[in-house]
């Protein structure tokens, strides 16, 4: 930390106090202090950093799930000396009883990866451009365009999740009205951070949301995030590749088996996964089944667009698989969080993601997507994918048994104050179980003497045997699983 002088108190965002929801945007309110107070961000116990990513299914240290039960406990599990790594409040991992190698993973984590910081404003003559940043030779070419949505100038605030090349950024915009005819009556900003992982850039949601009202009202005046900068820059290694040293893949695959999903942790509203699931209703079972196949999804949005960036992170939870070895040849289910025309070249050689924008004329260029979601409306292009968004009755089961799981969780919560799992944990061990269940049915099937997948085979995986065909003859494809399946006509099986 910086000695104490004119900076020190805005670097005050460490303290986050728990049990307070993060606010949906920077407030413009004149009664705020430009210093920081208190953050009201959701704290979310120790995150795995991770690379950022969705943790691929084979990796190191899933756990095998048995079927019909959860793979894995996010409350209780035995440490390497028999003792148990307990839970926190929030059910993430409290790193007591770690070995030695465990408690290194845990330290490593909590370092601070900020790669760059940077100020980014509109200017009447040259539109967005980046007006400040450290360190000075740092590549943020389309940054302007990414922490600046199109279509920000007709809100006051918002918040921005991002990805710039193998990293991860959030920006904090503001709109102030001014009077001034050089900015045309308004004065708009972007400040905002990268680094190679999203898991961890919630901490400076409020120290963002600070200094994009400071840039706002006393232009130029860079101290506070030079200060920022210096204490929180990453440590890069030699040879100038621009990558951050990664936690070593066995310590990362131990804490990913301790604590489930840390590596899909960002920072959100409380009720963010209630106001995914009341938002599309049973069209998540539509969604999951997308997800699952690995496509690319595309949410469109008018601004703001902080809250659709939690529909993407909520999408990337669908296609969670714990079982070793499923889904090592299939591509990453990537979050690429808000973009912009700048990322089309881009998303031309991606073969999975998941994505939102706020630019309509995405919705033309429909070789750059599967499957298009616009507000509610679900929909894609490619006629073999339409089966797959009419919900049957096994939708509607799998959406009924989420909607009973959480009221219950809620009745608990109230009546027995029952707080060692929230929404999140149940939302992702709901689909982790559930794919798990498949997966592993396809997986006994087809090491059977007859890897022979029938009608109750498929209703055992939780599936309707005709209305789920084509997505299991595409599931079986996409992850080159050799079942015969036999549904339709017992004496003319398809083999895959």
């Amino acid at each position: 930390m910086v000695e104490q002088s004119d900076r020190a108190p805005l670097l005050d965002w460490e303290e986050i106090p728990p049990g307070q929801p993060p606010p949906s945007g920077p407030s413009l309110d004149p009664a705020d202090s430009v210093s920081s107070e208190p953050s009201k961000c959701r704290p979310q116990g120790k995150e795995g950093a991770g690379s950022g990513w969705t943790l691929s299914p084979g990796a190191p240290g899933s756990g095998t799930a048995v079927r019909g039960r959860s793979p894995h406990s996010p409350s209780i599990q035995a440490g390497p000396e028999g003792d148990a790594g307990a839970t926190d409040e929030e059910g993430d991992c409290a790193f007591t009883g770690l070995s030695v190698k465990e408690r290194r993973a845990a330290e490593w984590e909590e370092k601070d990866q900020i790669v760059a910081v940077f100020v980014v404003t509109f200017d009447t003559r040259s539109g967005n451009m980046v007006e400040w940043c450290l360190p000075q030779d740092v590549n943020l070419e389309g940054v302007e365009f990414k922490s600046m949505a199109s279509g920000s100038h007709r809100i006051a605030n918002d918040f921005i999740y991002f990805r710039k090349g193998s990293y991860f950024g959030l920006a904090c915009f503001a709109n102030m009205p001014v009077e001034s005819e050089l900015e045309r009556g308004a004065r708009m900003k972007s400040v905002g951070i990268l680094s190679p992982s999203y898991t961890l850039l919630y901490r400076y949601m409020h120290f963002l949301e600070n200094q994009v009202r400071h840039q706002l009202q006393c232009p130029g005046q860079y101290s506070p995030l030079e200060a920022f900068y210096e204490d929180k820059k990453a440590v890069l290694p030699p040879g100038g590749n621009g990558l951050v040293t990664a936690c070593p893949t066995s310590a990362l695959g131990t804490m990913v088996n301790r604590c489930m999903h840390p590596e899909m942790k960002i920072t959100h509203p409380a009720g963010c996964m209630s106001q995914f699931i009341r938002f599309f209703g049973e069209q998540i079972m539509v969604l999951w089944k997308f997800a699952l196949l690995r496509k690319r999804i595309l949410i469109f949005s008018p601004p703001p667009v902080g809250v659709v960036c939690y529909r993407v992170y909520c999408c990337c939870c669908l296609a969670n698989v714990s079982i070793p070895g499923i889904g090592a040849s299939v591509p990453e289910f990537r979050p690429f969080f808000y973009i912009n025309v700048a990322d089309i070249t881009a998303l031309e050689t991606e073969l999975s993601y998941v994505a939102c924008t706020t630019e309509k004329i995405f919705e033309e260029k429909k070789e750059l997507y599967d499957v298009y979601i616009d507000n509610q409306n679900v929909k894609t292009h490619r006629e073999s994918l339409q089966p797959l968004l009419r919900i049957n009755s096994a939708d509607r089961e799998k959406y009924r048994k989420l909607s009973e799981q959480r009221q219950l969780l809620l009745y608990s919560q109230e009546v027995d104050g029952d707080c060692t799992t929230n929404e999140e944990d149940l939302f992702i061990l709901f689909f982790m179980e559930q794919n798990n269940r498949i997966f592993q049915t396809l997986l006994e099937v087809a090491g059977s003497a007859d890897p022979t997948l029938t009608a109750e085979h498929v209703r055992a995986m939780g599936l309707d045997p005709q209305g789920d065909r084509g997505f299991l003859v595409d599931l079986l494809e996409v992850y080159g699983i050799d079942v015969m399946l036999v549904i339709d006509n017992p004496c003319c099986p398809s083999q895959y």
